[in-house]
This record gives structure tokens, sequence and C-alpha cells, in this order.
């Protein structure tokens, strides 16, 4: 059991597992953000571009829901949801879009600092030779 637990201690700890995890949570904020661009802003202005239109409420209704003489939902209604599909076609658009920006921005940053590096004037690191004579020299002026 001893062996397992600490398996499993090296396997959270390596950095892969940890980049995974916070990418799965920073992508699940994410998605929210997209979600709510997609549902608060962009369906609305669609809606007007298409007279009104709402796709989230969009259906096909195969069999149609027995409500008894209260108002009580015997059988729910069976339908097809295209208009949520639709929705979901569209978030899923957006976020590949974003992540897209987002993942060419990041690119063109590190292709940016890299370029820099590059450019910076490395520092001549003296040979063996040289450090010996160095060395040498130093050691002739102490006995002088």
């Amino acid at each position: 059991m001893k062996k397992t637990f600490e398996d499993f201690k090296k396997f959270i700890a390596r950095g892969n597992v940890i980049d995974m995890a916070v990418g799965v949570i920073i992508g699940g904020a994410f998605g929210k953000i997209v979600t709510s661009l997609v549902n608060d802003i962009l369906m609305p202005l669609l809606g007007i571009i298409t007279g009104g239109a709402d796709f989230s409420t969009k259906k096909i209704v195969l069999s149609p829901a027995e409500i008894d003489a209260a108002g009580n939902v015997i059988k729910e209604e069976g339908a097809i949801l295209y208009g949520s599909f639709i929705q979901n076609i569209i978030d899923f658009l957006l976020i590949a879009l974003c992540i897209f920006f987002i993942t060419k921005a990041i690119t063109k940053a590190s292709e940016k600092l890299k370029k820099k590096e590059e450019e910076k004037p490395e520092e001549k690191k003296p040979t063996s030779e040289e450090l010996l004579t160095e060395i040498r020299d130093l050691l002739k002026e102490k006995k002088d």
C-alpha cells in the first residue's frame, strides 16, 4: 500500500499532470466566459438580425406533452432540440476561435522574446588556456 501511495505521489507531482490540471480549470472558466459571450451578447444580436428568432427555443416536437385537467404534466414532450444544437456549435466555434487567437498571440510573443535573447551579445567565456594564463600571471605578481 505504501509503494502505491509513493507511486501516486510521484505521478501527481510530475509537472505535466499539474499543467494539465491547470489547463482544465482555466479552460472551464474560459468556456464559461465564451458561453456568456455567445448567450448574452452574440445570440441577442443574431436574434435582432433574424427578426427576433431565439435559436435555443427552436425544436421539432415529435410527441406533444400530455397535461391533465389540473395543468400537471402527465407525459413530457418528446422533441428534437435543434436550436440548442446550433447554439452549441456556435459556442464551439467561438471557443476554438478565441483559443486560436490566444495561441497565436502567445506564439508571437514568445518568438519576439526568443529573438530578443538571440540578439543579445553573448559574453565571451574564457578558454582553459586563457584561465591558466591568468592564474599564472596572478601567481607571478604575488611572488614579486
